[in-house]
């Protein structure tokens, strides 16, 4: 059994430089000093040898590694009762800092329990942390656009305003999710203009290049760009 003095030992075991090099590129945010380099199936199969013994692990915030928020992230997307999973992601989101750990924490617990979740979502999305924003966003897209959606929660990401990269991205990306599953509901933010140029338009090219989008569709989207 690892003890959680050794954890960051054990991602040194792990260590791959050459994936540290590549992967540190695609982290803007992140100093490049921290990251260890460790693919996420290995940090996945870490998280899970660490069940049972991860408390002190993960209340002992901030971490000094990438990895170790990654392992964090993957720790609470194991937890299976929903007061304690988001309690944790409550806790860990301030000091999330890069867009990997945010959209890579996805707590299974979470899409049976969506009545319970969607308070702490209209919280986070009116957080002045980027990673805390992004992240209610990225739970209004993986659980309320199927069978719960409403327009009340398209409203919701329409209605955020930031000039931050992260935070509209992911507007971007609910927004073109929402057109390969909510078309009807959604083409009115398009053509009344509800979002700023930039994620409009963001949001526009990421549907058009989804294969969830018919081609017809896209055709419609096409001629509703700024």
């Amino acid at each position: 059994m690892i003890q959680n003095d050794n954890i960051v030992k054990s991602l040194y075991a792990l260590q791959d430089t050459t994936y540290r090099d590549f992967q540190s590129a695609l982290l803007p945010t992140v100093d490049k000093k921290s990251v260890i380099g460790v693919r996420t199936p290995e940090l996945r199969s870490l998280a899970r040898k660490l069940r049972g013994i991860s408390d002190d692990f993960i209340n002992n915030l901030p971490h000094k590694y990438f990895e170790e928020n990654q392992l964090h992230a993957f720790i609470i997307s194991d937890i299976r009762d929903f007061d304690s999973a988001v309690s944790a992601v409550d806790s860990f989101l301030p000091f999330v800092d890069n867009w990997a750990t945010c959209d890579q924490m996805s707590p299974r617990v979470f899409a049976k329990n969506i009545d319970k979740l969607l308070p702490y979502i209209k919280k986070w999305i009116k957080s002045k942390h980027t990673y805390t924003v992004r992240f209610g966003v990225l739970c209004l897209m993986r659980y309320f656009l199927d069978d719960g959606f409403d327009t009340k929660y398209a409203d919701m990401v329409a209605n955020i305003k930031s000039d931050e990269y992260y935070i509209n991205m992911m507007r971007a990306w609910y927004f073109a999710t929402a057109c390969a599953k909510q078309l009807t509901h959604i083409l009115p933010y398009f053509k009344n203009g509800a979002l700023d140029t930039w994620t409009h338009n963001r949001a526009i090219q990421k549907a058009i290049e989804s294969y969830r989008v018919l081609d017809v569709n896209k055709a419609i989207l096409r001629n509703l760009r700024k």
